[in-house]
């Protein structure tokens, strides 16, 4: 996955604060698109509100407009790159047959995105990682759909007979992601890139043998 593929289209349009609805909807992603790249280039730290303005041809005033902060820029492309992630986890889920399958998918995508992600554009990894370590709205909501996705496929394999019922759902789940968070927090994927895949499909093996009736 790349962070290109974010923003599908964009429209030439000239700065008028008149403009409501679609066009600032338009505007607003060009200044996403515009910061990406730079932030690609030059990392998150070393480019200003100034420099992304300069690039698309509008003033620093007027991308305030749009947005309060250069990371509140930076929180919308966490936010549309986490929801691709998303999105192919959702994919992956709708290929499986069972709920034991649907598992082993969710897991298995959520890493090999997010290292995609850190060998396609380490620059806006860093941000992802930046992200996850302050907190940001963008990191800790994709962490809760990432939950809400494992919360449904493990109450599917329970009604299916295929995971066990004893241990409390939210237990569950919150074990199977603390088992995880070493390939699926950016902060802890960089330090652990050598023993994917191996590594991560051990850890995956060990909880679908854990949740076995």
């Amino acid at each position: 996955m790349r962070w290109g593929k974010l923003v599908a289209v964009m429209t030439n349009l000239s700065p008028d604060s008149s403009q409501r609805g679609p066009a600032e909807h338009a505007i607003r992603e060009q200044i996403v698109l515009a910061a990406g790249e730079h932030f690609s280039r030059y990392g998150y730290d070393k480019t200003t509100v100034s420099d992304l303005a300069g690039a698309i041809g509008f003033s620093k005033a007027y991308i305030y407009k749009f947005f309060n902060s250069k990371q509140a820029i930076a929180e919308a492309i966490c936010m549309s790159c986490l929801d691709s992630i998303i999105g192919d986890i959702e994919s992956a889920i709708g290929q499986a047959k069972t709920p034991t399958d649907k598992l082993r998918k969710v897991l298995e995508t959520a890493v090999s995105n997010s290292v995609l992600l850190f060998f396609n554009d380490r620059k806006l990894y860093d941000i992802a990682a930046h992200s996850c370590g302050e907190q940001w709205s963008s990191s800790v909501a994709y962490m809760e759909q990432l939950s809400s996705l494992l919360s449904q496929v493990v109450i599917e394999g329970r009604q299916a007979g295929e995971f066990e019922r004893k241990t409390p759902l939210d237990e569950t789940v919150s074990g199977i992601m603390s088992s995880m968070s070493s390939y699926l927090r950016p902060l802890l994927l960089q330090h652990n890139l050598g023993s994917v895949p191996e590594g991560s499909n051990k850890v995956i093996a060990l909880i679908l043998r854990s949740l076995a009736p």
